[in-house]
């Protein structure tokens, strides 16, 4: 397990990523008071805020518990950058420093690390472990909603502005980015899993993602045109059935209750726009049933929409829609299939948990307990 160049390069990217995406949702916000539209301001205020909070409040508690179990004491100044949104910046500044350093030092030399210099290694790795999981938390509960937001308004005008076009691009790319980074990050981590080393798993695994949620928020925003009350209450149905599984799970990311019940509520959230393993066990059947249940109510969706059509599209502009959304949701179930069935990089060992926090992990390590599939 080696942090190098490459690693620190990827690193650079991530927080360059991470800043864009920032600037952006600002931008965005700020364009829609300028413009009178303060529903649309407030909303993409919120989306940002309640991301940006939920992530701070995890970095916060896991600064206490890596000080504690260092057997140092929390300092007031970590708790005032946190309340100044500086937590996610403050690990990046601790990540890269200690990274450079560490990729710099020993990439020119043999492998056969001494002790100390492995551990090293193994600090920056879990670090930069830590910062990837914040970012896909953020960009799940931020970008998710922000997503759709943006395309019901570029649904509803027919055409969007520069910032609009923007906020969708950077969204797309914060949520595939965030969910390939931390995928490789996880299987580095975590010394009984295999890297994802090759560039055909990588974006195979990048489509799956991509294609499945691309269909999803299409279709959660034809259905926010039919009724706004139905389309909140199915999102809300399965935010709360989401939570309910993780609760059922008895999931164990968190060393306090408050902080746990939080996980669970934001796993439940993430659950609305993709699937991934909670526990650590065997997902094959509740994939297939997530799946199932995702085909199903995309397609309800669309057959309602083709019965009760809105004046507002006409068949020149909801027909490509629908094609848009049948072939993101296909290409996507295939994409999903072939990296499963063919480049799934524990797919050949049968008596292992998938992917997740898996169970035979015996570091101690945060990523044990969420593994993203």
């Amino acid at each position: 397990m080696k942090y190098t160049k490459h690693n620190f390069m990827m690193s650079v990217l991530g927080i360059i990523i991470y800043i864009i995406d920032l600037i952006v949702d600002i931008w965005v916000s700020v364009k829609f008071f300028l413009e009178g539209q303060y529903v649309f301001g407030i909303l993409a205020l919120s989306f940002m805020l309640f991301g940006t909070l939920v992530v701070q409040c995890f970095s916060y508690s896991w600064f206490k518990a890596d000080l504690k179990k260092a057997g140092q004491e929390s300092q007031r100044c970590l708790l005032l950058l946190h309340c100044l949104q500086g937590g996610v910046f403050t690990r990046y500044w601790f990540a890269l420093k200690k990274g450079y350093g560490i990729a710099f030092k020993y990439n020119s030399k043999t492998n056969n690390f001494m002790e100390e210099e492995i551990d090293q290694h193994k600090e920056v790795i879990d670090r930069m472990t830590d910062l990837s999981m914040l970012r896909l938390f953020e960009t799940y509960l931020e970008g998710g909603p922000q997503l759709i937001l943006q395309l019901y308004i570029l649904l509803e005008h027919g055409q969007a502005n520069l910032s609009q076009y923007s906020a969708i691009a950077v969204s797309c790319c914060a949520i595939s980015c965030s969910t390939v980074e931390y995928q490789i990050a996880l299987r580095k981590s975590l010394p009984d899993k295999n890297l994802l080393n090759e560039s055909g798993p990588k974006f195979i695994y990048l489509f799956y993602k991509l294609f499945t949620l691309i269909s999803w928020m299409l279709s959660v925003v034809l259905l926010l045109f039919l009724n706004v009350k139905i389309a909140l209450f199915l999102l809300l149905l399965l935010w709360f059935l989401g939570i309910t599984w993780a609760f059922k799970k008895k999931t164990q990311f968190c060393t306090s209750i408050s902080m746990e019940f939080l996980y669970r509520v934001v796993v439940g959230f993430i659950l609305i726009f993709t699937f991934f393993n909670i526990k650590g066990q065997n997902t094959k059947r509740p994939m297939s049933y997530y799946y199932i249940v995702r085909v199903l109510s995309t397609l309800g969706i669309l057959i309602v929409f083709w019965v009760f059509p809105l004046s507002i599209f006409s068949p020149d502009y909801f027909i490509p829609i629908s094609i848009t959304i049948v072939l993101t949701l296909l290409l996507g179930i295939i994409f999903l299939i072939v990296y499963y069935g063919t480049f799934h990089p524990t797919r050949s060992e049968e008596t292992k948990c998938d992917e997740i926090d898996g169970k035979s992990v015996q570091r101690d390590c945060r990523v044990r307990y969420f593994l993203m599939e």
